[in-house]
């Protein structure tokens, strides 16, 4: 179960300044901010524990050194674990060549550092100002940073979108295409078209980006590979570890290794 979440006294609207810092630290609970949106893109970033950011049509799960994007106007809901740090930028909607879509972001040690040393200034500060140069520089760090594939997406298609709330209710759930389809009174190759149409992936890739997701999730809070590998399901760790190194080039250890050097 997830509390509430809320920043009474803090509107990144309110701010004239071009991009603005917030840090936040979970409490005794996982909680979650409501369904809300702003006029200032968002970048929510984990530096401890895991966050996950709720959009329309996707969830994006923020392991540490990394950060979901938030485009101007776009209803969303944070929820942090209750040992996370998390940094908050918001930054004017105006500025060109950033994400224009709902995105999970690779952060570097530098943009890292940088956010952290804004969250600890004055936020009212001046134009020209040595915090106003410094927000230049971090601006210009983000254009650069790549997107990462962190989410899983939930399509507006009712069928589709059953599909993927069962799915993250029960991340084991290994039926097969054929099943589901039978399920919804489908045909498996209809089934089959309408993930390809709907979210780009075949549905094995689709049900294994879920896996992804929750797994970087689990790892971030010092959860064993053993265990992720029983909750979603499979039926060795050696299997676990194989998919986890065919999605993303290395075993767990050594990719959780690379992240937090």
């Amino acid at each position: 179960m997830s509390y509430s979440l809320q920043f009474p006294n803090f509107d990144s609207d309110a701010f004239p300044q071009k991009v603005v810092a917030l840090r936040v630290s979970g409490g005794e609970r996982e909680a979650e901010t409501p369904f809300h949106q702003h006029h200032k893109c968002q970048l929510v970033m984990a530096l401890s524990g895991y966050l996950k950011c709720k959009v329309a049509d996707a969830i994006l799960i923020v392991p540490p050194s990394c950060a979901a994007w938030i485009p101007s106007q776009v209803p969303h809901s944070n929820l942090i674990s209750s040992d996370a740090s998390v940094c908050m930028l918001f930054i004017d909607p105006d500025i060109i060549d950033l994400p224009k879509k709902s995105c999970t972001l690779a952060i570097s040690p530098l943009i890292r550092e940088l956010t952290l040393h804004l969250t600890l200034q004055d936020q009212s500060y001046a134009d020209g100002s040595a915090t106003a140069k410094l927000v230049d520089v971090l601006v210009e760090q983000l254009k650069c940073m790549p997107t990462e594939d962190f989410d899983f997406p939930t399509p507006i298609e009712p069928r589709l979108n059953a599909i993927a709330a069962r799915l993250l209710a029960n991340p084991s759930d290994r039926r097969t295409v054929a099943q589901w389809a039978s399920e919804f009174a489908m045909g498996e190759r209809t089934l089959a078209r309408l993930v390809k149409q709907e979210v780009g992936l075949t549905f094995g890739r689709w049900r294994g980006q879920l896996h992804l997701v929750i797994a970087l999730q689990k790892l971030a809070t010092g959860e064993t590979v053993q265990r992720i590998a029983e909750e979603l399901g499979y039926e060795s760790v050696s299997a676990f570890i194989t998919f986890f190194k065919k999605t993303l080039g290395k075993s767990p250890k050594q990719y959780m290794k690379e992240r937090d050097s």
